[in-house]
């Protein structure tokens, strides 16, 4: 288990170089003594930046879901047909919360601990001499929290490959993206998916009158999940300083 305790002042005493740069540039100019004396609101805890307790291992379940995710879009017949450009347009918009009901249909589960202070103070290092490292959002206590609170309420729903599979119809195919060329199309394919998913969660729970608004319910989660904490949590160990929208298009429209 993590500790949860708050790390303003014990951060400060344990690590007082990095306290010193951060107080720097953060133009803070109080002193130790000034600071605690005044009634403050603490929000140190949700700005802890994190990093996975298993990388490896995690990362390589990470992949394997991504790597289904694009199967997944590459074979979806009603996908080929959209415009080239409307294909980009979701694939852009909605590869996010397919990953993560990926993740949540493979039950990847993973825990994060804090990121050791001799690597926060190379980045703020870098990003002091210009370095393009701190450039990147950086995960965090609240992100990852949000995203495991997803995912725990998609495993208590414990859906089926089918629920699964149309629920991901639903999720890709959203006529509210802007831009789209064939919007009536999508809009068309995703009542299409959301009718079928309606009518195997009736007939796989027919006593659970409601379920199928539950997991619509559950699924507007996804939208609050960020590109930038699923690509620097899960995949930046894989892909390193590639761009992963670019390599998302080479795998689904490339040769």
């Amino acid at each position: 288990m993590m500790d949860n305790r708050c790390r303003c002042s014990s951060d400060r005493l344990l690590n007082p170089i990095l306290f010193n740069i951060l107080s720097q540039l953060d133009n803070t100019r109080s002193s130790l003594h000034d600071y605690n004396s005044i009634p403050h609101r603490c929000n140190c805890e949700l700005r802890r930046t994190v990093c996975l307790k298993r990388p490896l291992e995690i990362c390589k379940e990470a992949s394997s879901v991504l790597l289904k995710t694009v199967h997944f879009m590459k074979n979806l017949p009603a996908f080929k047909q959209l415009p080239p450009n409307d294909q980009f347009i979701l694939l852009k918009n909605c590869w996010v919360p397919l990953f993560i009901l990926g993740l949540a249909q493979e039950h990847v589960d993973f825990e994060v601990a804090d990121v050791p202070a001799d690597s926060m103070l190379k980045k703020i290092l870098l990003r002091r001499e210009g370095g393009t490292e701190m450039e990147r959002e950086q995960p965090t206590i609240a992100g990852v929290s949000k995203l495991k609170s997803c995912l725990r309420k998609f495993w208590s729903l414990d859906l089926s490959p089918k629920e699964y599979a149309y629920l991901k119809g639903t999720t890709i195919f959203n006529p509210d993206i802007p831009d789209l060329k064939a919007s009536l199309f999508i809009e068309g394919l995703q009542q299409e998916a959301q009718h079928a998913l309606s009518e195997v969660v009736q007939l796989l729970h027919p006593r659970r009158q409601d379920r199928f608004a539950r997991i619509l319910l559950t699924a507007s989660m996804l939208q609050s999940i960020t590109p930038s904490l699923i690509v620097e949590l899960l995949l930046r160990p894989v892909i390193g300083q590639a761009d992963l929208l670019e390599l998302l298009v080479d795998m689904l429209f490339g040769r």
